[in-house]
């Protein structure tokens, strides 16, 4: 399932990954852009999109810079609905490609509101392009490829 990848490297990206959804679901959104390198990308794409190899998808951040802009303008000036998330997510696989891992873990993301309704929010995976460095492993590419071409447009925190 993981070709290549020894399995205590596996292990840290594993943590990496399930630390990335927990500062999600926790809300510590402004130390998402932590977990991408300085020219990371961000993208959240449809399956459909993402399969004919379009490059236009519902969301794309180049850069730590704006991935803070983000985060800033949903702290500051965006107005929505309060709401948290709930990440679930599958067991990774990996494929080691020289100084880069490549990645793909299933996702489901539970969403609740402010009155307490809960529903699921995106199922999707993710697929990442992982590099290591001084500082640990940071995602240089992360494509979410959500299931469904129906976005709600509450699509305010990252996924």
């Amino acid at each position: 399932m993981s070709e290549g990848v020894p399995a205590e490297r596996r292990l840290v990206l594993e943590d990496f990954l399930t630390a990335y959804a927990h500062c999600i679901d926790d809300d510590a959104l402004e130390q998402w852009p932590d977990f991408f390198t300085d020219d990371g990308v961000y993208q959240i794409i449809s399956r459909e999109g993402h399969e004919h190899g379009h490059k236009i998808g519902v969301m794309l951040c180049r850069g730590q810079g704006m991935m803070r802009d983000r985060v800033r303008a949903m702290r500051q000036a965006n107005i929505y609905e309060p709401q948290r998330y709930t990440h679930i997510l599958s067991r990774p696989a990996f494929t080691n490609d020289g100084d880069v891992v490549a990645g793909r873990t299933n996702f489901h993301v539970v969403r609740t509101m402010e009155d307490g309704q809960s529903g699921l929010f995106a199922t999707g995976c993710y697929v990442d392009e992982i590099v290591s460095g001084l500082e640990g492993p940071r995602l240089r590419c992360r494509k979410v490829v959500i299931d469904s071409r129906r976005i709600d447009t509450l699509l305010v925190v990252p996924l």
